[in-house]
């Protein structure tokens, strides 16, 4: 998977368990890509700190999702989801791949 893609979903899912100021810094330097000198700026802290919190939260997210796998299990119940659909399309199953599409857009 996608190093970016994979730390948006590891901070989707456990974001939350991060503090106010290491959300702060993860959105800004990962999700909204600024640079690790302009976010170090704005809060008055080194670049380095700002990089070491990054290292750090990335380490969180990952050992979060070590002990809970809610990220592996929901990309697997995603595919399997995809795979009733397709299934559902083959044999001309309407109301199976509408329910499938339903199931997609909620998760």
């Amino acid at each position: 998977m996608e190093k970016f893609v994979e730390q948006t979903l590891l901070y989707d899912f456990y974001g939350e368990l991060l503090t106010d100021r290491q959300q702060q810094v993860y959105e800004s330097v990962v999700l909204e890509d600024y640079s690790l000198s302009e976010v170090a700026e704005d809060l008055g802290i080194s670049r380095q700190g700002v990089h070491d919190m990054i290292r750090r939260c990335n380490q969180a997210l990952e050992g979060y999702e070590k002990k809970l796998h809610l990220v592996e299990k929901f990309l697997c119940i995603k595919e399997q989801v995809h795979r009733i659909s397709r299934i559902a399309e083959k044999y001309h199953a309407q109301e199976i791949t509408e329910i499938s599409k339903e199931i997609l857009e909620e998760l």
